[in-house]
């Protein structure tokens, strides 16, 4: 399935949670500023440029949306509370359930997993890489059906290769935010920062992983 075929389902499936509502203008709106948040970012981004890319005029943006912002979390929130979450977890328990002899193996499926899973969907995923830093309502919207859940899970696995001797004795939240943070560097480099860039693949996870075990200092 091609990109924008992804987007296509993505928007068709926007629609049914609100059909009721949405208008024809509406639907061209939402899929204006997907494309165009996701080309540019929500702050570079204008209304103008999103109407002249939906065929409307741009007041008719405002009657349906009072700010850019509203504009954004009408895309955002139902797609990370109904859409999102379930594709999430669906697609991530496979990994998370499996049983791995080695931090460094579960690490490495997890990010192959996620990648794929973001360049499949890499439109809206790049809007919330971009935003979630910024928009603290997205924040609640992610703790609340991805991230606490996810979470837990995680802390789980911590504790079992904690348990088999291959993790330091840290508490799981410290070891999981250090974690996060080098994979999500690792998705924002490959996605928003550097997407035209050369990309060994398979080096950069498996150098990320090796930062993560080990650290930068030299051993002795």
């Amino acid at each position: 399935m091609s990109q924008q075929d992804q987007i296509e389902q993505w928007i068709q499936e926007i629609i049914k949670i609100d059909e009721a509502k949405l208008t024809d203008k509406q639907i061209k709106i939402i899929q204006a500023a997907v494309e165009v948040f996701a080309e540019k970012g929500y702050a570079a981004s204008s209304t103008s440029e999103i109407a002249q890319k939906a065929g409307v005029a741009e007041g008719t943006i405002f009657r349906h949306y009072k700010t850019k912002k509203d504009l954004l979390l009408s895309i955002v929130s139902p797609m990370m509370s109904r859409l999102i979450a379930p594709f999430v977890w669906n697609d991530f328990k496979e990994v998370l359930e499996s049983d791995y002899p080695t931090i460094e193996e579960f690490l490495y499926a997890l990010a192959v997993n996620r990648l794929n899973f973001a360049r499949k969907h890499l439109k809206l995923i790049k809007i919330l890489l971009q935003e979630i830093p910024f928009q603290p309502m997205l924040q609640e919207e992610f703790k609340k059906h991805i991230g606490n859940k996810v979470f837990h899970r995680f802390a789980e696995i911590v504790e079992h290769f904690k348990s088999k001797g291959q993790i330091i004795e840290m508490p799981a939240p410290s070891l999981l935010r250090f974690s996060a943070s080098a994979m999500i560097g690792l998705f924002i480099s490959r996605f928003v920062i550097f997407p035209d860039q050369p990309w060994d693949e398979d080096k950069e996870i498996r150098d990320t992983i090796q930062l993560i075990l080990n650290g930068i200092s030299a051993k002795p």
